[in-house]
C-alpha cells in the first residue's frame, strides 16, 4: 500500500501538530520552510528551505506530492491557481482561500450571502475614512485593516477622532487597500469551528469563547460557558453555510463577536487549523488537525464531540524567563491532568511558544488549573 504524501505550506506550529496529527495514519509530511529552524521543520522527515512567494519553488516542492495545504494565508493566490492548472490537488482552494488572504474580498463576498458583518468600507485615505465614521459607521472610534497581511493584531489601528485618522497614514502609504470597519460594542469573542471534505461531509466542533490580551489569544474555553442553545447552533450553522459557499476544503474558524442584544457577528476567517481550536487536541474525540487531514486527503471526517463538560486551552508567551523545561516538574506533580504542548521555538516576550490544556466537570477548577501552568511555565508565578 502507498500512503499518501501531504504537502504543507509553512513551518510553524500548526504544520507541526498536522504532522503529529498524520503520524497515527502512517501519512508522509512534506515541508516547505522558510528555515529549518522553523517549528515543523525541527520534527518534518522530509523539509524543504525555500521561499513560498517563489512560484519555481512551489512547483518544485509540489512534485511528489498528493495534495497541497497550508498553515498560513500568506501564498500568492496567483501562485496556487498556477499549481491548480499543473494538475496539483490544492486544499483549501485558491477560489476559497482568497477570502482569508483579503478582508476587503472576504466582507463583500460574505455580505453578498447574507451573513452578518460590522458596519465596514474600503477606505483611500484619512480623510475618507473621517467620512465612513460620520456617514456610516455611527461616529468614532473605527477600525482600520490592511486588506492582507495582518495577524494578531499586526496591521490593525483602532482610530478614535479624526485627527487620531489623519496621523495613521501609514497603511495608506503601504501601497495595499485598507478597510474600515465599526468598533462593535462587543461583550465577548466567540469562535466556531468546522471541517469540510471535498466530497462535501462537515464536521462542527462546539462554539468556543475566546478570550485576546493585546491582540492575541490568550485563553480558550470550551464550549463558551452561558451561550444559549439557540445562539450557538446558530453560529455553527452559519460556519457551515460560509464554508460549503465558500467551498472550503479542511478546518476553517469563523471568529465572531457576540453582542449585548445576543447577535453574532463575523469578524475574521481562518482556513486552516487555528487558535481557538486547539483545545480539541485534548478535549475532542478528534483534533481540529486530525480532521484537517482527512478533510484534505477526502477521507471520512472524525467525532468533534468533547471528551468533557470543559476544556480550556490557555496561550503560553514567552517573557522574561526563557528556560521552561524546568518548570514541567512543577506543572506536572501539582496537575497529573495537565497537557502541555510546546513548539520548539526560541523564547521571545510576547511570542507564542506553547499552549496547555485542561479539562474537567467544574469549569472554575478547569480554568485555574490551566491558568496556573501557562503563568507558571512563563515565569510569571513561581509557586
Amino acid at each position: 500500500m502507498t500512503f499518501p504524501v501531504v504537502g504543507m505550506v509553512g513551518g510553524g506550529q500548526l504544520a507541526r501538530m498536522t504532522h503529529e496529527a498524520g503520524i497515527p495514519l502512517g501519512i508522509r509530511f512534506k515541508l516547505l520552510s522558510d528555515s529549518s529552524r522553523d517549528s515543523a521543520a525541527l520534527v518534518a522527515g522530509e523539509v524543504v528551505v525555500g521561499d513560498h512567494r517563489d512560484l519555481d519553488t512551489l512547483r518544485a516542492f509540489a512534485k511528489g506530492c498528493d495534495v497541497i495545504t497550508f498553515d498560513h494565508e500568506h501564498v500568492p493566490t496567483e501562485h496556487l491557481r498556477a499549481l491548480e492548472a499543473d494538475g496539483i490537488a490544492v486544499r483549501p482552494g485558491p477560489d476559497a482561500l482568497v477570502h482569508a488572504q483579503d478582508k476587503a474580498l472576504m466582507r463583500a463576498r460574505l455580505t453578498a450571502l447574507g451573513v452578518p458583518c460590522p458596519r465596514h468600507r474600503v477606505v483611500e485615505d484619512p480623510a475618507d475614512v473621517r467620512r465612513f465614521a460620520e456617514t456610516e459607521a455611527g461616529g468614532f472610534p473605527v477600525v482600520l485593516k490592511t486588506a492582507r497581511g495582518g495577524y494578531d493584531g499586526k496591521g490593525v489601528w483602532v482610530v478614535g477622532s479624526a485627527e487620531e485618522a489623519e496621523r495613521v497614514t501609514a497603511p495608506f502609504l503601504a501601497g495595499v487597500p485598507v478597510l474600515a470597519e465599526e468598533k462593535v460594542d462587543f461583550v465577548r469573542e466567540l469562535a466556531a469551528n468546522v471541517v469540510r471534505s471535498p466530497h462535501g461531509q462537515a464536521v462542527a466542533y462546539p462554539v468556543v469563547e475566546s478570550v485576546q490580551v493585546d491582540g492575541v489569544c490568550d485563553t480558550v474555553i470550551a464550549p463558551a460557558p452561558g451561550l444559549p442553545a439557540a445562539t450557538a447552533v446558530a453560529a455553527q450553522e452559519l460556519a457551515l453555510t460560509i464554508a460549503r459557499e465558500l467551498e472550503v476544503t479542511g478546518h476553517l474558524a469563523v471568529e465572531l463577536f457576540e453582542t449585548a442584544d445576543g447577535r453574532v457577528l463575523v469578524n475574521e476567517l481562518a482556513m486552516r487549523p487555528h487558535n481557538s481550536g486547539h483545545w480539541t487536541q485534548d478535549g475532542a474525540v478528534t483534533s481540529q488537525f486530525a480532521n484537517h487531514v482527512r478533510a484534505v486527503l477526502d477521507l471520512p471526517l472524525g467525532d468533534p464531540r468533547p471528551r468533557a463538560p470543559w476544556t480550556v486551552m490557555a496561550n503560553v508567551l514567552g517573557g522574561d524567563f526563557p528556560d521552561m523545561y524546568p518548570a514541567y516538574l512543577h506543572c506536572m506533580a501539582r496537575d497529573p491532568g495537565l497537557k502541555i504542548h510546546m513548539y520548539g521555538k526560541d523564547v521571545k516576550p510576547g511570542r507564542k511558544v506553547g499552549h496547555v490544556t485542561t479539562y474537567g466537570d467544574d469549569l472554575a477548577d478547569v480554568r485555574e488549573r490551566a491558568r496556573h501552568a501557562a503563568d507558571y511555565l512563563r515565569g510569571i508565578i513561581d509557586e
